[in-house]
């Protein structure tokens, strides 16, 4: 069953990249660049609210069938921004990249479905696979606009409509693939978290994971959304502000099967611990411009990585996998709205300071429930 879990989420992110980057252009002409990043925030909010979805879906269906009506809602979302494309009035757009939400949604807590299809000592690796495998969706969909926007031309659509239809493409693949699923409920396969110890301590260590996740991608969203503006300031130009989102996006995903590895070695919580102290670590260097600038962004995506996948291991087959998922995806909304202001504020200093201060309690958490099993190895 990992095969289709797998390419069913690289379809689905190919098909997002692919609907994001041009519902921006399309916005900006027809209600001017103010306005232009409303579908991305549609699309923001429609994965969080459609996390919630396919959790309830995946209590009461399973989670091969949530899975597939996340993707199905991606498919009618991506059917409305073809016909905004084409003409009619662009609300269909921001509803469209909604509904793209939902099946984006899917695509993420997939991850989960990974996770159960294989043995408990490679679930890690399984779920691994799938977020590196959305890297690869999303690197290779730009490829496809301009060919895209060829197609468009030659059925007779506006070229802008190009991209829309290869989003829908992409995700009716990725509907199809998910067909190919096995259902497997949740009650059915319970996560490690839940063998032999006690309901209290199960529930303070999946808190504390959740903590975690949030924490990392909250520091990492708010870094990384001042860059830009922290380019713009030092008078870098658009390529070195190219090789430092690469190397994030690097750092975020390309280590991914390594990680995988790593827990399904030792267990989620010093994946996590590493992750935490990265993560500091990280945020700290960012406050040295300079040649220690874009390694630290490297670190930066590598510790969200590792508090991302860390945390997902310890949730996997518990009731927090789509509120987790959810609370993620409306912070990164926050985080992204407040970052530049914050920067322009303190500057990196100052996101700094916050970070850490997120950062260090979950850290001294995860250190005194990781300290004994050091200790008794």
């Amino acid at each position: 069953m990992l095969v289709p879990v797998v390419l069913a989420a690289a379809l689905m992110n190919a098909a997002m990249v692919a609907a994001s980057a041009v519902s921006t252009i399309l916005t900006a002409d027809e209600l001017g660049s103010s306005l232009a990043g409303v579908p991305n925030t549609a699309g923001v909010l429609g994965t969080a609210a459609g996390a919630i979805a396919v959790g309830r879906w995946t209590t009461r269906l399973g989670r091969a069938h949530a899975l597939r009506l996340g993707y199905g809602v991606g498919v009618a979302g991506g059917a409305l921004t073809v016909v905004a494309a084409v003409g009619a009035p662009v609300v269909l757009l921001f509803a469209g990249m909604f509904l793209l939400g939902a099946g984006n949604a899917a695509s993420l807590l997939s991850r989960y479905a990974a996770g159960e299809a294989v043995p408990d000592s490679r679930r890690a690796s399984a779920m691994s696979a799938v977020v590196w495998a959305s890297t690869a969706g999303a690197a290779g969909g730009p490829f496809l606009l301009a060919p895209s926007q060829s197609f468009a031309s030659a059925l007779g659509l506006p070229e802008v409509a190009g991209p829309f239809l290869l989003a829908v493409a992409a995700v009716f693949g990725a509907l199809v693939a998910s067909t190919y699923i096995r259902t497997v409920h949740v009650a059915e396969q319970p996560a490690q978290t839940r063998l032999d110890r006690p309901a209290e301590s199960r529930r303070t260590s999946v808190l504390l994971a959740a903590g975690v996740m949030i924490a990392g991608h909250l520091v990492m969203v708010a870094l990384m959304s001042a860059v830009p503006v922290h380019t713009h300031h030092h008078g870098d130009g658009l390529g070195l502000l190219g090789l430092m989102l690469s190397a994030h996006t690097l750092g975020m995903f390309a280590l991914s099967p390594l990680t995988g590895w790593w827990i399904d070695r030792s267990g989620p919580q010093p994946v996590m611990l590493a992750g935490l102290l990265l993560l500091i670590g990280s945020a700290v260097l960012t406050t040295q411009s300079g040649a220690a600038f874009t390694p630290a962004l490297f670190l930066l995506g590598y510790a969200w990585n590792l508090c991302y996948l860390g945390g997902s291991a310890r949730l996997l087959g518990t009731p927090f996998e789509s509120k987790v998922e959810s609370s993620i995806w409306a912070i990164s909304a926050l985080a992204a709205a407040s970052s530049p202001w914050l920067y322009t504020l303190g500057g990196y200093p100052l996101l700094t300071v916050i970070s850490v201060v997120l950062a260090v309690p979950l850290l001294l958490l995860v250190l005194r429930r990781t300290a004994p099993r050091i200790a008794r190895s």
